[in-house]
């Protein structure tokens, strides 16, 4: 614990009369219950009821159940890669994979190539 000056403490004291409307003593004895090293019966019940309880602070008593994210299919960006994926028929290449909506990675000749299409979020305003 940082050393309290006299004159913080004094500050201190003079606040919790102003603000707590409390007379000097009151005042005082707050100051002293709030600074000591000493545990309280209060404090030491306290402590003991925590411990008890066995959780850390904000840790939630009950479990939450996990949500299941439906994930959204873009259907325009799928009628693209469709589009693309007939045209590669076209030049004879073997589509080898197709990822979702997102991907399709073929081979032309002795190559292995992957297309990846990326749909961009208009700009702000």
């Amino acid at each position: 614990m940082a050393k309290i000056t006299v004159e913080q403490k004094e500050k201190e004291i003079l606040n919790y009369m102003k603000i707590l409307d409390l007379t000097r003593e009151e005042a005082e004895q707050l100051w002293e219950d709030d600074n000591s090293e000493e545990m309280t019966p209060e404090q030491a019940e306290l402590t003991e009821k925590a411990k008890d309880l066995g959780r850390h602070m904000g840790e939630s008593m009950k479990q939450r159940k996990p949500r299941e994210k439906v994930r959204k299919v873009d259907e325009e960006k799928k009628m693209i890669l469709a589009e693309f994926a007939e045209s590669l028929n076209g030049i004879n290449a073997e589509i080898t994979e197709v990822k979702t909506e997102t991907e399709i990675t073929f081979k032309y000749g002795d190559n292995v190539y992957t297309v990846k299409l990326t749909k961009h979020r208009p700009p702000k305003k």
